[in-house]
């Protein structure tokens, strides 16, 4: 009989119940968040939400695994409904239920009990990202001093998102050869999720800040090299190290107070203001999620803010 050999320390503490398993559970347990799991903000999410279930359930006096039941996810979901909006509670409950299906098939568990389990009704007709008007956006872009290697990454940053309605995520993981020219044009490719390539066509402005950017800052020799960096400390010049995603966000907060723009606008406002600029100008849901690479029109329609406009007219109908 093939014996599992100990499982080295690992560099996080595993939860309690796990910690306490034997060595082929604690291993199935490790081997489901490296093995099949292969984007990293998953990874974090389905990992956070493993470890607040178990240490949740431990508290109330489970002392193993295979005594895990649905009771137990129920009151779980229910506990989470209170704290977060219900999103957020549904993909809680899909990691742990995927984790408790991983274990299963290992056997390391008899049975899955979040699988009769249900999670709180959602249904979303339209997104929640802020948006930006047109001119808005203009004023953000163009308030960007334009004179140091930070602006000129910033610019080009946000044009990126703008104008090709990239996620920052596909953004920031870009390589400077993922600029490149073809048909004597420049064009973007984008790694997004699930591992898909996705090529466009820039925008001219889009192509003039790029252009301006890796001429600027000296990246023209590195095409393996990350396309968005970090800026060297005490410097004020690029360093090799990519831009990580928090930096991103406080950047574009900054930048948005710098063009004294009041709406809380993260990342991801970039994508929902070119989308929804693209179909306000003419443009079809269909060009819109192939453009954004959606696989169906209807994720397309949750960054169409278009309706927003009808019901601001309506409401100033009300002539007290």
């Amino acid at each position: 009989m093939n014996q599992v050999a100990p499982l080295p320390s690992p560099t996080l503490a595993l939860p309690a119940l796990i910690a306490s398993a034997d060595d082929a559970t604690r291993l199935r347990f490790l081997e489901f968040f490296a093995v099949t799991i292969r984007n990293a903000h998953t990874r974090r999410a389905y990992a956070r939400a493993a470890g607040d279930f178990l240490a949740w359930v431990a508290a109330r006096g489970v002392t193993s695994l295979g005594a895990v039941q649905p009771l137990h996810i129920g009151a779980w979901i229910e506990a989470l409904g209170g704290e977060m909006s219900a999103p957020s509670v549904k993909q809680q409950l899909a990691g742990v239920r995927r984790l408790f299906d991983w274990l299963v098939m290992g056997q390391a568990m008899p049975v899955n009990p979040a699988a009769s389990v249900r999670g709180p009704a959602h249904s979303q007709r339209r997104g929640k990202t802020p948006v930006l008007a047109p001119e808005e956006a203009r004023r953000l872009l163009d308030t960007i001093d334009m004179t140091t290697p930070a602006g000129l990454r910033d610019r080009a940053l946000i044009g990126l998102m703008v104008y090709s309605f990239a996620r920052i995520g596909a953004a920031l993981s870009m390589r400077v050869e993922d600029v490149f020219m073809q048909n004597r044009r420049l064009w973007v490719r984008l790694h997004e999720k699930g591992g898909k390539r996705h090529e466009m066509p820039c925008h001219h402005n889009l192509e003039d800040y790029l252009t301006a950017y890796i001429d600027g800052c000296g990246l023209r020799g590195q095409a393996k090299g990350p396309l968005f960096r970090t800026i060297a400390r005490g410097t004020k010049r690029l360093s090799d190290t990519p831009l990580p995603q928090a930096n991103a966000f406080a950047m574009v907060r900054r930048r948005a107070a710098a063009a004294e723009i009041g709406t809380a606008i993260g990342n991801h406002s970039f994508r929902a203001t070119g989308i929804t600029t693209y179909l306000k100008n003419g443009g079809t849901l269909e060009t819109a999620a192939t453009m954004a690479n959606h696989s169906s029109t209807r994720t397309t329609q949750l960054y169409d803010r278009r309706p927003d406009d009808v019901t601001l007219d309506e409401v100033e109908r009300v002539l007290i």
